[in-house]
């Protein structure tokens, strides 16, 4: 018999078992291309160099020279387009911009969260067709339904011949041709691109925890900022990068609207370029907005956003 009390293991063992077991590094063989897929990509390639990475350079060259006051541009490389952007009168349209984009971000979050609280008790079916109801008129050119918004904000339009029909106001409201004209239209466009993500977001939240937060005696706003808002900021977020970015580049909306009174940032690129013939300023101002465009996506990323759920997938 062996006397356990006895027994000596051999030297090194236990060095030898307490190294770390080497993992096993699989070798990874490089999948060549096939021609399939090289045949497919390479349109989407040249389609992006061609009329994406091209301009975009084009544009920026552009935003270093100089104009010559005749719709032209000099060939003389300088930085004084970057420095009129800082003029106090360039600021003041930069901040009108953030104000409208802001207001417009905060009016959709406003509509769209009631809204997919409300599709959430809905079957799926009612959900699907109510969703296609809404976004059926967007299916025609945004450009085309701004226009037709004219029919009822106008003094004599629908909304303030029924107000006035019904004793609710004694003079039509001043609904166009102004900030508020430019914030209904942006809200009008855009609220499609908050709805999906919030309302992809409220319908993926556990019906556990609001029973339970029920169960504990939260109301509806305890249930709205203690389940439903924490568990859906990401797509709130996306819903807003969403808004916030094109709210501060439609100048078609400012322009039909607002009646030229009232200016942004893209309405004020289209003047350098169609209306004063200052294209270098313009392309200056076109490299801030793609600038505050990635900065956003840069943002979006940094707290932990993906690329791939905006539009509330």
């Amino acid at each position: 018999m062996i006397n356990p009390s006895r027994t000596t293991i051999p030297r090194g063992v236990f060095e030898r078992f307490s190294q770390p077991v080497p993992a096993k590094t699989a070798t990874t063989r490089k999948e060549k291309p096939s021609l399939f897929k090289t045949v497919f990509t390479l349109p989407i390639i040249f389609y992006a160099l061609l009329l994406i990475a091209l301009p975009i350079l084009y544009v920026f060259f552009l935003s270093f020279l100089r104009s010559d006051n005749y719709g032209g541009y000099l060939y003389e490389f300088n930085l004084e387009n970057y420095g009129e952007i800082l003029d106090s009168t360039y600021l003041s349209i930069f901040l009108k911009s953030a104000v409208i984009g802001l207001a417009t971000t905060a009016i959709c979050l406003a509509i769209s969260y009631p809204f997919a609280i409300f599709l959430r008790g809905k079957s799926e079916r009612k959900r699907n067709f109510i969703m296609k109801l809404i976004m059926v008129p967007f299916l025609t050119n945004s450009l085309i339904r701004t226009y037709g918004l004219i029919t009822l904000l106008r003094k004599n339009g629908v909304i303030n011949s029924t107000l006035l029909n019904l004793g609710l106001i004694g003079a039509p409201l001043n609904l166009m041709y102004n900030n508020l004209g430019i914030l209904i239209g942006m809200v009008y466009t855009l609220l499609p691109f908050m709805l999906l993500p919030v309302c992809s977001a409220v319908s993926k939240v556990d019906q556990n925890l609001l029973d339970a937060a029920s169960d504990l005696g939260a109301g509806k706003v305890q249930k709205f900022f203690k389940v439903y808002l924490p568990l859906t900021l990401q797509g709130a977020f996306n819903g807003s990068l969403m808004v916030f970015t094109p709210a501060i580049g439609y100048f078609f909306i400012a322009d039909v609207l607002g009646g030229g009174k009232a200016m942004i940032i893209g309405n004020l690129v289209k003047n350098q370029f169609l209306t004063a013939r200052n294209w270098p300023l313009g392309a200056a101002l076109s490299i801030l907005l793609l600038v505050i465009t990635f900065l956003l996506v840069k943002l979006y990323k940094k707290i932990g956003g993906n690329l791939d759920e905006l539009g509330g997938g």
